[in-house]
């Protein structure tokens, strides 16, 4: 089964062709250079982006998958959770494809599609990840931070969440803080100059490491961040950006880890995925490894190329539905769910 996966949910434009849980093309359009200058996404260019870019970025996919359109099987398309203006774009264009070829769509959970990200494969298909059922899954970006519990294709449930700034999103202020610019994505810079500085130059706090459920805070972080750069001079400031970086990003780094390893002794499920753009970080990995590696279970992670936002993850999460026959009923009855959760997934 071949499947093209369109996703649209924020500042990417992508498409991808995939055969079951290989990958044979995986084509994406950043937006960054043009909401760099503006410190985020900028709606209405996000959107127009999207209208401009669609159509090259969907037959380039069809292209390099040697795979003519009328020969696509199935399309898979986010419909949420996502940017409302943006999510529209992929909408409509899956629908105009699926209604002009006959072909039957399939309407993705964005954070599904990153669930399943952790088990694609490449274009030779070879890989020793099998399913081993259940799995604690971290997902982690901009937008979102959750504990999931993956028990089976397609069954989620919600451990925790966080209670108000995803991680991804306090990494962003955090990096605009200590640099005070409006830099964007901050993720890598915070990232670049860690290396470089003392985790223990301040001991941040770390939010709800003590609470008995599951779930995340972030915006108390980032206030202690404030107030710690409000108390420096602009030179003392400057000259322990590095030092700050680290120490913030250590704190980020832990608070996911806490969770993560309550989550485990509670569950009893060793074996953990960890995906979203967050999920890129070289010490969240590390820390992460050596957690599951403690506790005898089995860690995985996406494929080089899909811990961000990418149309290959939506189309294998495809596949995995269409097994089960969950195909969208009526085309137009397909739309965007800007708030969608896993843990009640929609049905058109």
């Amino acid at each position: 089964m071949r499947i093209l996966g369109i996703d649209t949910s924020c500042d990417e434009t992508a498409a991808a062709v995939v055969e079951g849980r290989r990958i044979l093309s995986n084509e994406l359009f950043s937006q960054i250079p043009i909401h760099a200058q503006w410190g985020g996404v900028v709606p209405n260019l996000a959107k127009r982006a999207h209208e401009e870019k669609i159509d090259s970025v969907i037959n380039s996919a069809l292209e390099k998958s040697k795979t003519p359109i009328n020969t696509i099987d199935t399309i898979a398309v986010t419909y949420g959770p996502g940017l409302s203006i943006a999510l529209g774009v992929g909408i409509k264009k899956s629908k105009e494809i699926a209604k002009k070829y006959n072909k039957k769509l399939i309407a993705v959970n964005h954070m599904e599609g990153h669930i399943y990200s952790c088990f694609a494969q490449n274009k030779s298909g070879k890989s020793d990840i099998n399913f081993e059922f259940p799995y604690l899954v971290l997902l982690v970006s901009g937008g979102h931070t959750e504990l999931v519990l993956f028990k089976d294709h397609t069954y989620y449930e919600i451990l925790g969440k966080t209670v108000d700034d995803a991680a991804g999103e306090a990494i962003d202020k955090g990096t605009r803080l200590i640099l005070d610019n409006k830099v964007y994505p901050g993720g890598p810079i915070l990232e670049a100059m860690s290396e470089k500085g003392d985790p223990k130059f301040i001991d941040f706090p770390r939010p709800m490491a003590r609470s008995t459920d599951f779930n995340f805070s972030f915006s108390g972080l980032k206030t202690s961040l404030f107030y710690a750069l409000k108390q420096m001079g602009d030179r003392e400031r400057i000259n322990n950006q590095n030092n700050l970086a680290a120490s913030y990003q250590m704190a980020v780094i832990d608070s996911l880890c806490i969770k993560m390893r309550q989550a485990m002794k509670k569950t009893g499920v060793k074996n953990i995925c960890v995906a979203g753009g967050v999920a890129v970080n070289k010490l969240l990995r590390d820390k992460m490894r050596i957690l599951v590696e403690r506790n005898g279970g089995r860690i995985l992670f996406p494929l080089k190329g899909l811990y961000g936002d990418n149309a290959a993850m939506i189309a294998v999460a495809g596949y995995f539905k269409a097994q089960k026959g969950l195909f969208v009923e009526s085309i137009d009855s397909l739309d965007r769910v800007p708030r969608a959760s896993l843990d009640k997934l929609e049905k058109f």
